[in-house]
């Protein structure tokens, strides 16, 4: 039987036309008219074809690799699949004279650095809490779950030498920003509770710390726990090829308690050992480059990222590029909070000034002038724009939202959950995506329409109405007027704290068991207006009651700018000298925060409660 041509639609005929000998290089995402020229065909050829396999194509419309692939076997030519703007990187770099460096020096005779350390581990070992006894400060208190979820790093000091750790988060969560610290790391501290013995977690520490071929530290925590076995860890571990140095092994190994500071100054010791074996040099003089760790937007500070020097020295004023993002250096704060003038190799330290929000893991250096920073950023986002294009050549209107994803499964059809993720900083974005693509299954397809750092925004509730998207938050919130929008077009908002919690509701809606849930109701909205300092009590924040109603010892987020600053309770209320047990909307008030002392003028109050909400 003679196969069917779409109407109006000669059958396919190949073009005699030699293709060209070896691989031709294809950048993603190109359309009929840009990819047809390059095979000596044209673009009605390749948008016939292509009709003819039954794919609905134009000749301006971007194309898919398999597409692209099925016309290149077709014609007989072999491709090369490349990233938009991956062949126009090499030139970029060469611009900032990336490709000259280390070139021409000589490694002994550059002055030593400090060790940059990265603390790996599996979840709830300790890591946070040995650092914490390393630097005297106290991050776990303000972790969602007592979980780190960003990438922090800090500079210490012992026996006059300088030694930089590297705090990475321990959910398998957050396997990429793991992968990435130790790709700027030299030597990796790996934490094992003497209790628990090695987890997943932990195997994988060893493996990108292999895979970064760089030694490894041990840390055998909780040595002052009753049930402790630091033989049977030295055991498991000399089972994956660490053999420790007391067995005649090569592996340090050393016995510490971060909850009773015992051996941590032991562990700081042996670092500077290892790191005096392995000569750790690097150039002081000329143009900085590095890594960006971290980065977010920042309330009145606007976009800051977190980066590792890791040659030259970086000043203020110095015309800096990240990936898309470019600027002059404003201030450098260290991570102490206090600004510098200068940094050299391997410090980290908080860059402002950028354009955007830098990518965390993009190279940073410092362009030979602003305009050529600029240019290069500029570049570089255009084709950034173009593999986002490429990727997602339209918006998938029929999606369903997580409620109907089970309907769609249990009537055998393929549900694409389209979603818009918003986060407070790229780690966390980054770590979201990957963990929620591991997912996707044969009947459930996850397309992101939008990924990007910051508050809940009008434009985010717009753009979800019209694709037919469930809208994440994580560690971010809506405001009171766009969650008015929000409920007046229809668009699902969930927020989050905790990465777990994500995962696990979008896995029960696809198992069809989303079970009835406690739904965070917001009962009262204030604006911060002036703030009182009280002897003896603190700040006490004077606000104007926008909508419903404060009521004392409520529950109570802080917002600044649609991001959360804080979590906690109302501990006093009152009606100028009275003491109150609530106040409306339309009255000012004077309210007291348990634990919390960061008051600013324009920033949020918002108290809530949990209501049982059953699903239908």
């Amino acid at each position: 039987m003679e196969e069917l041509q779409p109407l109006g639609m000669p059958a396919y005929t190949p073009v005699n036309a030699p293709v060209p000998e070896g691989e031709v290089v294809v950048e993603r995402g190109s359309t009929a008219q840009q990819f047809g020229p390059k095979l000596n065909r044209t673009a009605a050829d390749v948008v016939r074809f292509l009709l003819q396999q039954g794919e609905m194509v134009t000749a301006t419309q971007s194309l898919s690799d398999d597409m692209m692939e099925l016309f290149a076997a077709e014609v007989g030519a072999q491709l090369k699949m490349v990233d938009p703007g991956e062949e126009q990187e090499v030139q970029l770099r060469g611009r900032l004279g990336l490709d000259l460096v280390d070139d021409d020096e000589d490694y002994d005779s550059l002055p030593l650095r400090p060790p940059v350390i990265t603390v790996m581990g599996h979840v709830d070992h300790g890591k946070t809490k040995l650092l914490d006894q390393i630097r005297n400060t106290n991050v776990v208190a303000g972790e969602a779950g007592g979980i780190t979820q960003h990438i922090g790093a800090y500079q210490v000091e012992k026996g006059g030498q300088s030694i930089t750790f590297i705090d990475t988060p321990g959910h398998e969560a957050f396997t990429a920003m793991r992968a990435r610290g130790a790709e700027a790391t030299d030597i990796v501290v790996l934490v094992v509770a003497a209790d628990d013995g090695v987890m997943p977690q932990t195997l994988e520490a060893i493996q990108h710390a292999r895979a970064a071929e760089v030694p490894i530290v041990v840390a055998i925590n909780k040595i002052d726990r009753a049930e402790a076995d630091p033989t049977r860890v030295m055991q498991q571990l000399s089972e994956r090829g660490l053999i420790p140095e007391a067995w005649g092994g090569d592996t340090i190994m050393v016995e510490v308690s971060a909850l009773q500071n015992f051996g941590v100054d032991d562990l700081l010791e042996n670092l500077l050992v290892v790191s005096e074996v392995e000569d750790l040099r690097a150039n002081a003089t000329g143009r900085a480059t590095g890594v960006v760790l971290e980065s977010n937007l920042d309330i009145g500070r606007g976009p800051v990222a977190t980066v590792l020097v890791q040659r030259g020295t970086l000043k203020v004023g110095d015309p800096v590029v990240a990936g898309a993002a470019w600027g002059k250096v404003r201030a450098l704060i260290d991570d102490k909070g206090k600004q510098v003038k200068s940094v050299g190799p391997s410090t980290p330290v908080q860059i402002l000034g950028l354009s955007e929000v830098a990518e965390a893991g993009d190279d940073f250096i410092v362009a030979p002038s602003e305009k050529v920073s600029r240019e290069v950023a500029q570049t570089r986002e255009h084709w950034q724009r173009q593999a986002s294009l490429g990727s997602v050549p339209h918006i998938a209107a029929g999606g369903a939202r997580l409620e109907d994803v089970f309907r769609h499964i249990q009537a055998g059809e393929t549900a694409t959950l389209n979603l818009i993720l918003k986060a407070d900083v790229t780690g966390s974005l980054e770590a979201l995506t990957e963990s929620l693509k591991k997912l996707e299954r044969d009947d459930v397809k996850l397309n992101f329409v939008l990924r990007g750092v910051g508050g809940i925004t009008k434009s985010d509730i717009q753009l979800a109405a019209a694709s037919n998207a469930t809208l994440i938050g994580f560690n971010v919130r809506p405001d009171r007027k766009v969650r008015e929008i929000s409920h007046h077009e229809g668009v699902e908002i969930r927020t989050y704290e905790i990465i777990y919690n994500v995962l696990e509701d979008i896995e029960n809606a696809m198992l069809g068991l989303l079970a009835p849930e406690f739904e965070e109701v917001v009962t009262g909205e204030a604006e911060v207006r002036e703030i009182f300092r009280v002897p003896k009590v603190g700040s006490i924040a004077g606000c104007y009651v926008l909508s419903g109603t404060i009521t004392r010892n409520s529950k109570v987020r802080f917002l600044r700018e649609g991001t959360i600053i804080w979590k906690g309770t109302v501990s006093s209320l009152r009606r100028f000298k009275d003491d109150a047990r609530e106040v409306n909307t339309g009255y000012e008030c004077g309210i007291g925060l348990s634990d919390f002392q960061d008051l600013k003028q324009g920033d949020t109050i918002e108290t809530f409660e949990d209501r049982e909400i059953p699903r239908t």
